[in-house]
């Protein structure tokens, strides 16, 4: 004779045998330190978040964006963990986190890698003699610079420019320049903010070492509704009586982040 049905079985019978299917104590906790150790596992050697905290990489990161960041993808191409995790090297047009003095870690796009004669007019990026496709880059408006424009330029002739620029990146790149055009060398790539009227970058600092390099964003997992202070601010609207009772509940609750933002792949 078969067991009677789920909904016919005696209630304590119910009860023991869910009681049955639970996990024991040790159980449990082995199951929980699994997790822990997964997690720890992940966050350690392949994501971590970041908070993007400037608009240098606007419009493509905004202030407020919190990233999750793949930090294998650039790790040295030896030990066992090469054969387990995917690996490639950087290449032009990455979005790159790296080590830098002043904040220690910094967000940029690689535009120059080993070996590019690059050159910057009129905003425009040249490598290899060819005009670089950027429909990333944004330009904001800001007061104009020859030397931040036009590079490698004639720093003498931005004063403005000069006296943010760091004197021995200059000499560098006098002594790398070959008819107009900066040669990248061996282990080193110039990188660029997409914001690029508002980015203190290669042109100003320098070359970034192949091994400062540490990670590469993957995507977006949350992002805080913040002001740009970069953008050209509308005019005032003329007040009305209603002081802004205009918007509903809703918007006010849900307006503190960019909902749409979350989830979204970093190109």
């Amino acid at each position: 004779m078969s067991d009677p049905a789920p909904a016919t079985m005696p209630f304590l019978r119910r009860l023991a045998l869910a009681r049955a299917h639970l996990p024991t104590l040790p159980q449990a906790i082995a199951s929980l330190m699994q997790t822990v150790v997964v997690a720890l596992f992940v966050l350690t050697f392949v994501l971590q978040p970041l908070l993007i905290p400037s608009e240098s990489m606007e419009r493509t990161l905004l202030v407020g964006d919190f990233l999750l960041f793949n930090k294998q993808v650039y790790a040295p191409a030896d030990g066992l963990s090469r054969r387990l995790l995917p690996y490639r090297p950087v290449k032009r047009g990455d979005i790159i986190v790296f080590h830098h003095p002043q904040p220690p870690m910094l967000i940029k796009r690689v535009v120059g890698i080993p070996g590019d004669r690059l050159r910057i007019s009129e905003g425009q990026v040249f490598v290899n003699g060819q005009a670089l496709d950027e429909p990333y880059a944004a330009f904001e408006p800001a007061p104009y610079s020859p030397a931040r424009d036009n590079f490698p330029g004639d720093i003498l002739s931005d004063p403005g420019f000069r006296a943010q620029v760091d004197p021995d990146w200059w000499r560098q790149v006098e002594s790398l320049t070959r008819d107009g055009e900066l040669v990248v060398p061996a282990g080193e790539y110039f990188v660029l903010g997409d914001n690029r009227n508002h980015s203190k970058d290669s042109r100003f600092w320098g070359f970034v070492p192949r091994q400062a390099i540490v990670a590469r964003p993957l995507l977006i997992y949350f992002s805080l509704a913040r002001p740009s202070s970069t953008d050209v601010q509308p005019a005032q609207q003329a007040a009305d009586d209603r002081l802004g009772h205009e918007r509903d509940l809703g918007e006010r609750l849900t307006g503190f982040a960019r909902w749409r933002r979350i989830f979204t792949v970093v190109h």
